[in-house]
């Protein structure tokens, strides 16, 4: 890791929360394709998704996140169940910013994808009588169709699809859907 990389790095978990977004794009941007530092880093990353502030939490699993495709060693499956529960955290937005990063995992490989899976599925069904469900919901079925963009893979694609068929509110479950159709319309009407 270089000089500059490792001062964003340390200002990710700066008070200073100019100094700390401007670290967090820096370090969004560099590992938005594969770095050979990840596990300089891996630990704290890790670390901080148990942080007290909240801003850490949620930079901790974005940028674990956008790690994933860097991690040949797949550290990803022992930490995974730790970078899911922040999808509960106490802070929605928290939570949030976590649902919607998570999908970079599923695009790591194989068993990475099969675990996401296996962690959205069961996350999209304990989520029922929590508040904020319908968003929550929806997005991990954008995640998934991140993921089946990414990669093609049709089990994903089934897993979304049953999930949309769990919801029992026909409101819902066509908002949910229009996730499916929308990239569907999308590439009909550039033909």
């Amino acid at each position: 890791m270089d000089a500059i990389t490792k001062k964003h790095w340390d200002n990710l978990w700066s008070r200073d929360r100019d100094a700390q977004n401007a670290a967090y794009f820096a370090i969004i941007e560099a590992t938005d394709k594969p770095v050979d530092w990840a596990y300089d880093v891996w630990d704290d990353a890790v670390a901080n998704l148990g942080h007290a502030d909240n801003h850490n939490r949620a930079i901790a699993a974005q940028v674990l996140c956008n790690l994933a495709k860097s991690d040949p060693q797949q550290r990803m499956l022992k930490d995974f169940d730790r970078l899911l529960a922040v999808t509960r955290d106490e802070r929605f937005v928290t939570a949030r910013h976590c649902l919607q990063a998570l999908w970079k995992v599923g695009v790591a490989g194989p068993k990475q994808r099969a675990l996401l899976l296996d962690g959205l599925e069961r996350r999209f069904a304990e989520c029922a009588a929590e508040k904020n469900r319908t968003l929550i919901r929806y997005d991990i079925l954008q995640s998934l169709r991140d993921v089946y963009d990414a990669t093609g893979d049709e089990s994903v694609k089934a897993a979304a699809l049953a999930l949309i068929e769990m919801e029992g509110d026909l409101k819902y479950r066509k908002k949910y859907a229009s996730v499916w159709k929308a990239k569907r319309n999308e590439v009909a009407s550039q033909a």
